[in-house]
């Protein structure tokens, strides 16, 4: 335990004081478990979000749906999931991180096993919309958690990691539904996916609260009492002492980035979701937000539709148009992989344009070409979601950084509200373009456009963050 000296302990406040302690911690195993329980629940999350794609096939000829009850089904998921975002923000910076995820989590598991008893289509779109508010609100505030208990160095690779649990879910949720939907029905698969909401008595035991929010807070005594605990698990897993406490800023940014602002009278005291557009944050939130809009919107208009591309446009079978649809989202657990083991050496602005401005060339070259056979689609879009996968898992270390922590949760979940319009936007005119023309060619030049205009924003406009604390980058 290391506290300020009297000497330093006028000039520390206590959320710099946390911060300093948390940035001497080596990596450790108790960094490991927290890291594997909070994303063992988001793993499961995504598990939910994506079963819809590769349930609704089986739901069109069960209800007999229309093309607009196809995209209702779609999209409702995602309409509460922005909502569940922007109200999870608020309550997460007013009540704590892990209450928050722990009660999403919960509510998530229990409308997976309602949506199992459903017969018609009305009571699963309000238990999808349900399950929609639990999971949007659990993402971003988990995503602002792990960024509160990691140090400044190799944060990126250390957050991402945790991060890959999202798009390992998807991935994994793709892989079981392509064989679990064909041979057991939807139902059995809902079933699955519900059954981890019992995780959130877990999180509720096992995960501890946010130092740095208890101190942002002015519960300094809890804050210290945490971080002792902390420290005396991170101690004795590497076995050797740590090392002493830096009450002194770190590094202003890497080579090349310009110095820190001092922060305003304004910046510092706003609260609210005014202050996301207040002084320095209005063009982070702004900035950030198109490349949440552009990154996902792409996402799902790609990965919400292609199972019945595949089966309508180029007629194959329920399994082959599910198992082409999963080749696409393993490429794009690849990519997340590739920006973790690369984010903290090509900096998070050089991802964006790269991973995304990639991702749009190659969905233009597929429309290009025509995309006249699934084997172009599938290799094309595989290429694609490489990019666009990678691109947005990066949102999920880069929003958190962009905030303080009084307003850190909000922001992360103003980005998932926006990420969400995209979610929703992107199935939507996916939709009503293809059934205009049924011409797929015309789908790719759209969503490469979208991914183009994204890519740019982030080369020009987004600011670095990379190495530097996060009580410096957001005072």
């Amino acid at each position: 335990m290391t506290r300020p000296t009297a000497a330093t302990r006028e000039a520390v406040t206590a959320r710099d004081a946390i911060a300093a302690r948390f940035e001497r911690l080596p990596a450790s195993r108790w960094h490991v478990t927290v890291r594997l329980v909070v994303g063992v629940v988001t793993f499961f999350e995504a598990f939910d979000q994506l079963l819809i794609a590769y349930a609704l096939p089986e739901l069109r000829q069960e209800w007999h749906l229309t093309d607009g009850d196809a995209t209702s089904v779609l999209t409702v998921g995602s309409v509460g999931m922005l909502i569940g975002a922007l109200l999870s923000g608020r309550l997460a910076d007013r009540f704590g991180r892990v209450r928050v995820i722990a009660y999403c989590v919960a509510a998530s598991g229990l409308a997976g096993l309602a949506l199992v008893a459903c017969t018609s289509l009305t009571p699963f779109l309000a238990l999808r919309f349900v399950q929609g508010l639990a999971i949007g609100g659990e993402v971003p505030v988990a995503a602002a958690f792990i960024s509160e208990i990691t140090r400044s160095f190799k944060r990126g690779r250390f957050v991402l990691l945790y991060e890959l649990v999202f798009p390992a879910g998807l991935t994994v949720g793709a892989l079981v539904a392509a064989w679990l939907v064909p041979a057991a029905g939807w139902r059995v698969m809902f079933a699955v996916a519900a059954v981890p909401g019992l995780l959130a008595f877990l999180v509720q035991r096992t995960v501890p609260e946010s130092p740095r929010w208890l101190a942002d807070r002015g519960r300094t005594a809890e804050a210290e009492a945490v971080m002792d605990e902390i420290e005396a698990k991170v101690s004795a897993t590497t076995g050797e002492p740590l090392p002493p406490v830096r009450y002194s800023p770190g590094p202003s940014a890497r080579p090349g980035s310009p110095p820190a602002k001092a922060a305003t009278d304004a910046e510092r005291t706003a609260t609210g979701l005014r202050s996301l557009f207040t002084g320095r944050y209005r063009r982070r939130t702004l900035v950030v937000g198109a490349i949440w809009f552009t990154g996902y919107f792409v996402n799902y208009g790609v990965t919400s539709w292609l199972p019945s591309i595949y089966k309508d446009g180029y007629g194959l079978t329920l399994s082959d148009a599910l198992l082409y649809s999963t080749v696409t989202s393993v490429a794009g657990l690849l990519g997340c992989l590739l920006v973790a083991l690369t984010v903290d050496v090509l900096g998070r602005r050089k991802i964006f344009a790269i991973f995304l401005g990639g991702s749009a060339a190659l969905l233009l070259t597929l429309a290009a070409l025509g995309a006249d056979t699934p084997a172009q689609v599938l290799i094309w879009t595989s290429l694609s979601a490489v990019g666009f996968f990678g691109s947005n898992i990066c949102l999920y270390l880069y929003t958190p950084e962009l905030y303080p922590t009084r307003m850190r949760a909000l922001g992360c979940s103003v980005g998932g509200a926006v990420n969400r319009l995209g979610v929703i936007l992107g199935p939507i005119l996916v939709g009503a373009v293809y059934a205009a023309g049924n011409n797929v060619a015309t789908v790719f030049v759209m969503l490469g456009a979208v991914a183009l205009a994204g890519a740019v924003v982030a080369g020009a406009l987004a600011e670095e963050t990379a190495d530097r604390p996060l009580e410096e980058i957001s005072p």
